[in-house]
Formats: structure tokens, sequence, C-alpha cells
């Protein structure tokens, strides 16, 4: 593999732990409110549909407000880098 090859794998390697650091947080939450709220249905016998969207629609809400700005942050720096090996790789 020369050089090249190198950096495009890296840059896409940084852009897949990019997408599980902004997104990681909002589908975790997601799922663990899911799965209580499933828990609470199955152990209360309430099959109301509402009841399982609407915390997690409130929750995933929440932490995306909660982290925007530190998302906001990473995806610039990802944003900085790529620009900058695009620099790169048309000089190589």
């Amino acid at each position: 593999m020369n050089d090249l090859d190198l950096r495009v794998i890296a840059l896409a390697r940084d852009l897949l732990v990019t997408t599980i650091i902004v997104a990681g947080p909002v589908l975790l939450v997601g799922l663990v409110v899911g799965i209580g709220v499933s828990l609470f249905q199955a152990l209360t016998s309430v099959q109301e549909q509402t009841m399982s969207l609407v915390p997690k629609m409130m929750a995933v809400m929440l932490v995306t407000l909660l982290l925007l700005a530190p998302a906001l942050q990473v995806l610039s720096d990802y944003t900085a880098r790529v620009f900058g090996q695009l620099v790169e790789f048309g000089l190589s």
C-alpha cells in the first residue's frame, strides 16, 4: 500500500469514529429508554402505543440538545481535518 492509500484508510477510520462519537450517545439513550419502557409495559400489561414512543422521543431530544455543542465541535474538527487532507491529496 502506498502513502495515499494509508491516508484514505485513516480518513475513513476517522469518519467511523466521528460517527460513533456523535451518534452513539443519542442511540444508546434511545435504546436504554426503549428497553425500560418495554420492560415496564410487559410487567404492567399496559400495551399503549404512545407510551413507548413519547418517552423515547423526549429522551432523544433532550440528549441531542445537551450534546449539540460538543457534537458540532467534533464535526467541525473532522471537517477541518478532511479539508486539510484534501489539499495534501492534491499535492501527492
